[in-house]
């Protein structure tokens, strides 16, 4: 079912289920973050908590979650309505552009749509040529009548960016932190007072681009999570294809610890690793099939980074694509109480490997370096690196 701009209609009539999913996707030479704003009866972002966004992923309640996320390219809502609280009114989805362009750069193929058992069931399209010096948009809203909830296809835009949205909808901005990326690793700020949103992000944009992160307390940097996700649409046969087969990336890690020990951390060969004990990484348990739609995690136990040197952080294509630009993937880095860092992969590339960034000790602090360079295979990456182990053949 095709829905157009100004159409209001019961969600019920456009997917069917108490667990509903709404994707959007962009199109374009612009980077674009979509939000879903938790909206109460006066229109106002009453409680920064239901702001759902790469921030903050989840609402208290769960009845907002984001359980795939690929950057300028998709995101998946998931929706629990009968969930929310009686307060939010209305759930706002929108978009925004990270960083310089206008959303008249958007090109055809961009959409929300609503999904039933991951099955597209209705979709309202949105390209560049309706707007012009816009850099945010409204795509839609669901919003409550008469004890159901409907939706209305929107497509307002802004001029300014996501902190507009925000303080459109009564929410307060926490000012930037001054984290942009560079050589001489910037530091990031402490955080800002709990009631304002902060929309900090921190994108490596060129390979050797770094940033560094300084510890929250004495303890360490708590749960690190290393997260990679990509699109995982079957890939037909042709130039960026490999069987029609669906693309299956795994992440995985060389490591050095601070007493020269080293090893690997990848689902290839089930080598997990461990996340209480040395080397103090791990996959994430329900990740290591490659099945969940939210990526592959692989977790630091920053509490104890003060024994790791480095890590090399590394992506290969088990199955799929034989071809990175293919695969949209993005790696993020979430620490405690810190900005998100965003490594693309963004270079295109037919080799099954690639380095993503190294995370290194620097006199304490958490160094992240964009690479995304690419090898042949393990044994490559590992000279180059110079790790020097000993290789052969593994599946998982």
């Amino acid at each position: 079912m095709d829905i157009s701009k100004g159409q209001r209609t019961p969600v019920s009539h456009l997917v069917s289920g108490q667990v509903i999913q709404v994707a959007v996707k962009s199109v374009g030479a612009v980077i674009v973050d979509f939000s879903c704003f938790g909206i109460d009866g006066a229109g106002k972002l009453s409680d920064e908590r239901y702001m759902t966004f790469f921030n903050q992923p989840k609402t208290p309640c769960g009845g907002v979650e984001i359980i795939q996320s690929l950057g300028a390219d998709a995101t998946t809502f998931q929706l629990k309505l009968a969930d929310l609280p009686a307060s939010i009114d209305r759930l706002v989805i929108t978009a925004a552009i990270d960083g310089t362009g206008t959303m008249s750069q958007l090109r055809d193929g961009c959409y929300l749509r609503f999904l039933a058992n991951g099955q597209e069931s209705s979709r309202f399209s949105f390209s560049g040529k309706d707007f012009a010096d816009e850099k945010a948009l409204m795509l839609g809203e669901l919003y409550r009548k008469n004890g159901e909830w409907r939706f209305c296809a929107v497509a307002q835009g802004f001029n300014g960016g996501l902190d507009a949205l925000v303080k459109y909808f009564g929410g307060d901005v926490a000012p930037p932190s001054a984290v942009p990326p560079a050589k001489d690793a910037p530091k990031v700020e402490p955080p800002q007072p709990e009631k304002k949103v902060s929309l900090t992000k921190v994108t490596l944009q060129k390979s050797g681009d770094k940033v560094s992160l300084e510890k929250r307390d004495a303890q360490g940097f708590g749960k690190v999570r290393v997260n990679l996700n990509w699109n995982r649409q079957t890939q037909k046969s042709g130039f960026l294809s490999f069987g029609n087969k669906k693309v299956d990336l795994d992440v995985g890690c060389m490591f050095e610890m601070m007493n020269g020990a080293k090893g690997v951390v990848q689902a290839l060969g089930n080598t997990f690793g461990n996340y209480q004990q040395p080397p103090y990484i791990s996959l994430e348990a329900d990740d290591r099939t490659g099945a969940s739609t939210q990526g592959e995690n692989l977790l630091i136990n920053g509490d104890h980074f003060d024994t790791i040197k480095r890590i090399l952080v590394f992506a290969f294509i088990y199955e799929g694509v034989p071809n990175w630009a293919a695969t949209d993937g993005v790696v993020t880095i979430h620490a405690p109480n810190q900005p998100p860092v965003e490594v693309r992969l963004d270079r295109s590339d037919s080799k099954g490997m690639c380095a993503v960034a190294m995370i290194e000790n620097v006199r304490g602090q958490l160094s992240v370096t964009k690479l995304v360079e690419y090898f042949h295979g393990h044994p490559d990456m590992d000279k180059w690196f110079g790790f020097g182990f000993n290789w052969k053949a593994g599946s998982k």
